[in-house]
């Protein structure tokens, strides 16, 4: 009996293993090798939603499709969870089941081997690992895609943020540049949501500047939105902190921004040189202003006009009130040189209450003759019209002259005497108008 028993359960260790050989003989054979495509990992932002890009390959899969009545996909969540019936299915295509999302839909084509998914209204507690499971029907075809099997690629991962990450900008930090070179900075920025793509603003951007902003696929086939900027580097431009925001959208009462900064750095030879005149008593204190990059090696050099040998070196020359000239200064790094105008040292040496008083005594002569000007506009006007009504009453007087040679005929002659003095007056007034307009 015991013999038997023995005999019994050595049969059935051999059935076993025959068994479990077959299976694993089965598992690897050429029918059974299949593959999925996938990213790693996935940034969902919450109140968004995000696309799973997914593709698989199965060996004679045309033939199983003709074979199958009917093909579906599934999305399990946490595979660890799925060892029995009672695993957590996410989505079941062929069931429309949707378990912990508002919504979830396949819109690539499982025919075509294409298995892309889209989640929607993700919440933090939708942060998992992610895995694709096909079927085909009637018994042609099942598998999950599961990374703990050798035939299988990977699954993915979904990370649920309250706040995207900042825009990528390229480069992430700025060498110096030449000035009147040109200048790419790329500013790329996640796209995880195909239905709520976020926008992308530079500011603070130089002038003649060209922006292209476009979506991109990216090699795991997750989406990006990238914008271009391209311009000529100015020297106006030097230490400029340009900016690249990036606005995320989303089913809530707010929008998220981030943004990510460079600084533009740039060289010239020095540009806006002038000569800048302080004065404390008779001393007088010549200062050369310049812009240039780098700035650490700016020289400065002085001349005085009409000589070819410098006078002085250094930013500021200090003169006394006996040098009296025109000077200017050539400021000078690696990259060129740039002379000032012309400044006047003239002998007052005056303090700032000196140069008060004479500015303000040129400006009260100048007003002092517009007055006059106008003084002696009104007496003319005034001339004239006296000489008018004073030849009106001679008229008059000649009238009565004619009629009555009496006493009124001495009266005539004082007014005709009045108006010639009158006349003589306006013609005078008339001469000095004149001269005041020429000068």
């Amino acid at each position: 009996m015991l013999s038997s028993l023995r005999t019994l359960m050595a049969g059935n260790q051999i059935a076993s293993f025959i068994f479990i050989s077959s299976v694993l003989i089965l598992t690897h054979s050429a029918d059974d090798i299949y593959s999925a495509v996938m990213p790693q990992t996935v940034t969902a932002l919450t109140g968004s939603c995000v696309q799973i890009p997914c593709t698989f390959n199965i060996s004679n899969f045309e033939d199983k499709h003709k074979k199958a009545k009917s093909i579906h996909g599934i999305w399990l969540k946490n595979i660890s969870q799925h060892a029995s019936k009672n695993g957590f299915i996410a989505f079941n295509s062929s069931e429309n089941i949707i378990r912990g999302f508002s919504d979830i839909q396949m819109t690539g084509n499982l025919s075509e081997r294409n298995c892309t998914t889209v989640f929607y209204n993700i919440m933090m507690n939708h942060s998992d690992l992610y895995y694709f499971r096909l079927e085909m029907e009637p018994n042609v075809f099942r598998a999950t895609f599961n990374p703990s099997t050798d035939y299988s690629s990977k699954t993915v991962r979904i990370n649920v943020k309250d706040s995207p990450q900042p825009p990528e900008l390229k480069p992430s930090e700025l060498q110096y540049v030449m000035e009147n070179t040109t200048v790419n900075l790329s500013c790329s920025a996640e796209a995880p949501c195909p239905k709520q793509h976020p926008t992308i603003s530079w500011s603070n951007v130089p002038e003649s500047v060209h922006i292209t902003t476009q979506l991109q696929e990216k090699p795991d086939k997750t989406q990006s939105v990238v914008s271009n900027m391209t311009f000529k580097a100015s020297y106006k431009d030097h230490r400029k902190n340009i900016t690249c925001t990036a606005t995320y959208p989303r089913n809530t009462s707010d929008v998220s921004t981030v943004e990510s900064t460079v600084m533009l750095r740039v060289l010239f030879p020095p540009k806006e040189t002038h000569v800048l005149i302080t004065s404390v008593g008779t001393n007088v204190t010549l200062t050369c202003k310049s812009k240039a990059s780098p700035s650490d090696d700016l020289n400065y050099t002085w001349y005085k006009r009409g000589e070819e040998t410098p006078i002085a070196w250094g930013k500021n020359i200090n003169l006394t009130h006996d040098q009296i000239a025109l000077y200017f200064c050539i400021a000078q790094n690696k990259h060129g040189k740039q002379s000032s105008e012309e400044a006047q040292r003239t002998d007052e040496g005056l303090s700032g209450f000196s140069h008060l008083v004479i500015h303000g005594c040129t400006g009260g002569l100048f007003a002092f003759f517009l007055l006059s000007v106008v003084f002696f506009y009104c007496m003319r006007t005034k001339a004239s019209r006296q000489a008018h009504v004073i030849g009106s009453d001679q008229m008059d007087h000649k009238t009565r002259e004619n009629s009555n040679n009496g006493p009124e005929t001495e009266y005539s002659e004082l007014q005709v005497t009045e108006r010639k003095r009158q006349i003589n007056g306006a013609q005078q007034m008339d001469k000095l108008y004149a001269q005041v307009q020429k000068k």
